[in-house]
């Protein structure tokens, strides 16, 4: 079984932040890893880890007995702290300072609480204890990423923000790992995602996020996760009683569902 929580930081970093969260197993399991936009500074196994921009799920493997205690940074803001550009750890799990043009001051071992660790790391970064190798431009604003989710031509979006289409192209790889092709996919399947975790149907989803019908939600989710929209969140079944019983898996990191 696992198990996973979040909660929200206070403090000076915060605003960086969607989240910070814990995942513990009481047996190994499998994690499947949706893609959501996001990237994570994660403490594993006693290391401080990067998990990069995901454009189709990633299966995590965990023992029996592991803990994970990660930060999930708001869209695009991470890369501006490391110095690199995101599209360089898209799919990736990297060791935070094989990422880092040197190595940030202070201890490499966990210590203590992981998440004051993790928190401490990344005031590091902010106030510059580590030089960034390269400057990246600004992340999109939330009003820009919200207009991809929603479907909104890149010509479009590029007259909005004032810039051209290549240099939007540019910046959406440098900040969020991919193209705004992908990026308006990816941000489009996890609004959808949620809502079919929360028990909307399939064509209620896809007509409220912007899938041209059923079918087409239904390739998507396949596309990005390798599951059908059913495999990925089974029906609710009823006990012996006629009482209908949630039947899904423990919440996992970045929108994951555990598979195994």
């Amino acid at each position: 079984m696992a198990h996973y929580r979040e909660v929200r930081p206070a403090g000076p970093v915060a605003d960086l932040l969607e989240c910070a969260w814990q995942a513990r197993a009481d047996a190994p399991h499998v994690q499947r890893v949706l893609p959501d936009g996001c990237m994570d500074l994660l403490v594993q196994d006693g290391r401080l880890v990067v998990a990069g921009p995901d454009t189709t799920a990633h299966l995590a493997s965990s023992p029996a007995g592991s803990v994970t205690t990660g930060l999930r940074f708001r869209p695009g803001r991470l890369p501006a702290l490391l110095g690199v550009p995101a599209e360089e750890l898209r799919d990736t799990r990297t060791a935070l300072d094989a990422v880092l043009a040197r190595p940030l001051p202070g201890p490499r071992e966990v210590p203590g609480p992981p998440l004051a660790l993790l928190l401490e790391v990344t005031t590091a970064l902010r106030a510059g204890a580590d030089v960034p190798a390269r400057t990246l431009p600004a992340p999109l604003p939330p009003a820009a990423l919200r207009a991809l989710a929603r479907g909104m031509p890149v010509t479009e979006l590029a007259d909005r923000l004032g810039v051209t289409s290549r240099t939007l192209h540019r910046r959406c790889r440098a900040t969020l790992g991919y193209g705004p092709a992908v990026a308006r996919r990816v941000l489009r399947f996890r609004a959808a995602s949620a809502l079919l975790f929360d028990g909307v149907t399939p064509a209620e989803v896809a007509a409220r996020t912007g899938y041209a019908d059923q079918p087409h939600l239904s390739r998507e989710v396949r596309s990005l996760t390798g599951l059908s929209p059913t495999a990925l969140v089974p029906a609710p079944a009823a006990d012996g009683a006629g009482q209908v019983q949630a039947n899904r898996s423990s919440d996992v990191p970045s929108g994951s569902r555990t598979v195994a």
